[in-house]
């Protein structure tokens, strides 16, 4: 696992992050999933395509991050599995791969549900029930897998299973189930859109649409103070994300991002001063000594001039003067 998908992976992993990512997306921003009512799941999905029998063959698969949320509903417990996929770079085969996830959690339940039946010998069963190892009544709990994309560019890798066929023929299409990504893009939010959020991931969103355009992140700094105490988890996943080279002093588990970026650019304008300080000196150098190689010509052909009598040509013609030169020193002469 790179760098940037374990601080993601971190980062979502808070239970704040995770249901302010799931009631923008589900609830328009209504805080109807809480953080407490959210609880982690085993990562690892392993899900044997159900025969009933419990043979088949093992499929193993990991999963960013996945949790199940209890809440009371109409005096009754309701469930819920959640699972979020960060993504750093656009992937053009997701629509597949998250649909693996769902049917692998699904098949999950199928077994455990089926397990704790055959726990209960005493239990009547139909052929049908003993066959499949889930009874009529028994249900699942719905997944939705919510794809995190945390890059600037925009998304143009495919939103559906469809949209990867070749086929299009309607009546076809009509009878091959679909399944649609939900997915979370930065360069797709609006301003109305990030007033949304309730955590830090406003910011983060924020800072990831505006990292390609300096002066709109600028401008976005300089008028936002939460940008001026941004928690740690966040500031390294954004410095991770968008490449930006920042060096963090933390305060109390909080980074200045404003200052962060100040920094840079200060010594980005340091370094690239030197740099053309150190060129003139380069520069300076090389001139001078090409001024005091011409001196020294120059003196040759004055000497020569002086002592045998010749002409300025001539001279230069005993010291094999290349004609393209010869302008410069008739010039001084």
């Amino acid at each position: 696992m790179g760098k940037t998908d374990t601080l993601a992976k971190k980062y979502i992993s808070d239970n704040k992050i995770f249901a302010d990512a799931f009631n923008f997306y589900l609830y328009n921003g209504r805080q109807v999933i809480k953080p407490e009512q959210l609880h982690p799941m085993d990562t690892t999905a392993i899900a044997v395509p159900f025969e009933g029998n419990g043979k088949g063959h093992t499929v193993q698969k990991y999963r960013d991050v996945i949790k199940y949320m209890t809440a009371m509903k109409d005096s009754r417990m309701a469930y819920l599995v959640l699972g979020i996929e960060n993504q750093a770079k656009i992937h053009y085969a997701m629509p597949p791969r998250n649909l693996l996830y769902d049917a692998m959690e699904y098949t999950r339940q199928v077994e455990r549900t089926a397990a704790r039946h055959r726990e209960k010998k005493d239990m009547e069963l139909t052929s049908g029930e003993y066959l499949s190892g889930f009874h009529r009544k028994d249900k699942l709990i719905p997944v939705i897998t919510l794809v995190v994309y945390f890059g600037a560019k925009p998304w143009d890798a495919p939103r559906s299973l469809h949209e990867m066929f070749d086929v299009q023929d309607e009546q076809v299409l009509s009878y091959v189930n679909d399944y649609k990504l939900n997915l979370m893009v930065p360069a797709e939010l609006s301003e109305t859109d990030f007033e949304k959020f309730h955590t830090n991931l406003r910011e983060v969103m924020q800072y990831i649409q505006y990292s390609s355009d300096k002066e709109k992140l600028s401008a976005l700094l300089e008028n936002d103070n939460r940008f001026s105490r941004m928690e740690r988890n966040a500031a390294m996943l954004l410095n991770e994300c968008t490449k930006s080279g920042l060096k963090f002093h933390e305060s109390g588990g909080q980074v200045d991002m404003c200052k962060a970026i100040k920094d840079l650019r200060q010594e980005e304008y340091q370094d690239g001063h030197n740099a053309g300080l150190k060129a003139g000196r380069e520069e300076g150098h090389k001139e001078g000594s090409r001024l005091g190689r011409e001196k020294a010509v120059l003196d040759s052909i004055k000497a020569l001039m002086k002592n045998m009598s010749l002409s300025a040509e001539q001279a230069m013609d005993i010291l094999e003067i290349p004609k393209t030169d010869r302008p410069i020193y008739h010039e001084k002469l």
